[in-house]
Formats: C-alpha cells, sequence, structure tokens
C-alpha cells in the first residue's frame, strides 16, 4: 500500500496537478503568453513537488503552546507535557532514519516533565519498528513516557489473507520495549506532594466507520474522582466532541491523526473546510483539544505543514 500511496503521489504531483495549472494559467493569461506562463506554472507546481518529498518532509518544528485550566492543581503549575505523534516509523526507515534521531534529540532539549505519544507508530506492521528501537529508547522524562495506539496501529491495513491478531500484539509489545507506558483504556495517576493529576489513555475511536473503535472512556476512567484534573490522550481527535465531552469530565484532550493534511497554504490547511479538528487549540469553555501535525507520514510529502514536536506548559488559572 505504501508503494501505491506513493505511485499515487508521484502521478498527481508530476502529471494531473501540473497538467491542470498549466490550463488554468492558459485560461487567466493574456493571449500572447498563455503557452509561456502554462509552463513555468507546471514547473513550479513540480519544483513545489520534489521539494515536498525532500526538504518539506524532514523539517520539523518546536511549537510552544499553553493551557491554563482552574482545575489544574497548584503543584503542577510550568508542568510541561511533550507531545509527539504519527510518525509512522516505515517512511523514515534507511537513509532517513537520522531524522528520528534528530527529533529525539529535540524532544530531549525541551527537559519535558512528560512525554506523551498519541498513536500510529508504524505504517502497517511491527517489523518497521525494531530498526528505530535504540533511538526511540532514548526517550526518557521523570514522570514517564506514556502511549496510545492509533489507528494504524491495528490490522485495519492488512489485505484479508495477512491478518494476524499476534501482529497486534507485536505492535504493543514493541512500544513497551522502549520503556513507553502503552496505555489502552486505561489511567495512571502523577503525584507531586499532595497534589496530583491523572494522564489516561482511550483506545483509538473514529467517527469513520472503517476506523478503529476500541476507545472507551468510561473504562479509561475507572476509578478516577471527578474532580481530578485529567490529561486524556486519544489518537483521533474526531472522538473528542463524539466520546470525551459528553461521557467525560476531561479538561485537556491530546490527539494526532490528521498531519494537518501535510499541506498548507501559509500555515492554513485545506483540510479544515471539512474537519471541525484539524491542527492546533480547539476549545468548549475550559476544556480544550489539541491537535498535532504530528512527525511523519504514510505518504513522504510536506509542503507548507512542517512536522512539529509541541511543548505544552500547563498553567492554573484563577478561578471565575
Amino acid at each position: 500500500m505504501v508503494r501505491y500511496s506513493l505511485l499515487f503521489l508521484l502521478v498527481m504531483g508530476f502529471l494531473v496537478v501540473p497538467l491542470v495549472c498549466y490550463y488554468i494559467a492558459r485560461w487567466l493569461s493574456p493571449r500572447k503568453y498563455r503557452h509561456t506562463i502554462g509552463v513555468i506554472s507546471a514547473f513550479v507546481m513540480m519544483a513545489l513537488v520534489v521539494y515536498g518529498m525532500t526538504f518539506g518532509f524532514e523539517e520539523v518544528e518546536v511549537n510552544h503552546v499553553e493551557y491554563a485550566s482552574p482545575d489544574l492543581p497548584q503543584a503542577f503549575d510550568g508542568y510541561r507535557v511533550v507531545l509527539i505523534s504519527d510518525v509512522h516509523l516505515g517512511s523514515f526507515s534507511g537513509r532517513r532514519q537520522w531524522a528520528v534521531q534528530r527529533d529525539v534529540d529535540s524532544i530531549l532539549a525541551q527537559h519535558p516533565d512528560m512525554i506523551v505519544f498519541t498513536g500510529d507508530v508504524q505504517n502497517f506492521e511491527p517489523s518497521e519498528i525494531p530498526e528505530f528501537q535504540p533511538i526511540l529508547k532514548r526517550l526518557q522524562a521523570p514522570d514517564g513516557v506514556f502511549a496510545v495506539l492509533g489507528n494504524h496501529d491495528y490490522d485495519r491495513y492488512q489485505k484479508p489473507e495477512a491478518k494476524n491478531p499476534n501482529l497486534i500484539l507485536e505492535t504493543q509489545r514493541q512500544e513497551r520495549l522502549m520503556g513507553w507506558d502503552l496505555l489502552m483504556n486505561q489511567n495512571r495517576i502523577i503525584r507531586r506532594g499532595n497534589d496530583s493529576i491523572v494522564v489516561a489513555g482511550m483506545e483509538n475511536w473514529g467517527d469513520v466507520s472503517r476506523m478503529p473503535r476500541y476507545g472507551d472512556v468510561t473504562k479509561t476512567l475507572h476509578g478516577i474522582d471527578s474532580s481530578s484534573f485529567v490529561l486524556m490522550l486519544q489518537h483521533d481527535p474526531s472522538a473528542w466532541r463524539k466520546q470525551i465531552l459528553p461521557n467525560s469530565h476531561a479538561q485537556l484532550t491530546l490527539s494526532g491523526h490528521t498531519h494537518g493534511m501535510q499541506f498548507g497554504i501559509f500555515g492554513w490547511s485545506p483540510l479544515s473546510l471539512t474537519s471541525r479538528e484539524c491542527a492546533g487549540f480547539y476549545y468548549e469553555g475550559h476544556r480544550a483539544l489539541f491537535v498535532t501535525k504530528g512527525l511523519g507520514g504514510l505518504v513522504p510529502f510536506r509542503l507548507g505543514m512542517p512536522a512539529e514536536i509541541v511543548v505544552i506548559t500547563l498553567r492554573r488559572a484563577n478561578p471565575q
């Protein structure tokens, strides 16, 4: 499927889109210069595709944001969480392995109290992970590294004859071998003196029927008091409005999945026209969702939508 995705990108990027640009430019240009401007437009588009498949895909930015809540215990004011997601390791195998090493170095340089990963460690199979084990094992933080599964970490994209439940278990085993605390509709309590917060990891739940729907909010928050501050991890941001907001009190939810479409125009993604939660912060009162653009992608292409490492500083807000 990776080959087919790459083939689709090549056909679209070097044939279909340049031809469309050529004819649009001809239509909009003065008759005398139609052909020249059309050809230039087509070649500019092809150059952008080449850039997106090389430098654009390897570009990463560190994004610093803050989230304030009156429910955050005072001891956690200034607490730093690094959010990463959608690394899709199979797309970095071989010559691009250096990019994962660079990302790990950048994450550790932020000196986070906690690191969270919101799914899609692989493209299709756990065999993509061992090559990167020595690099990803370096991810450590005082309160731990917590992770949830994304849709690509299940078996939904295997051919019917290749489906094997042991592959799903192997993906989970590989993540745990890296020292990550993989939360499968589970939660952990993080303490600072007499204060505490909860990090809860919900399995994937997507509002598109073909997406895995194993997430269970009630099970994820079992045993958690309604007065607790909850940091919810969920791969698919569509679960925030459909499941998390109506069925829990989780104050801050962290997600990935969208990749920001891996394409943007001055920071704006066309995906925002069809998706309510594409990238960045979304609020309902004091409750919020943050969607990261992720670190990788199934198709090695990014243009105007660089990968990101998100550093979230928690702040205690004064009660209204």
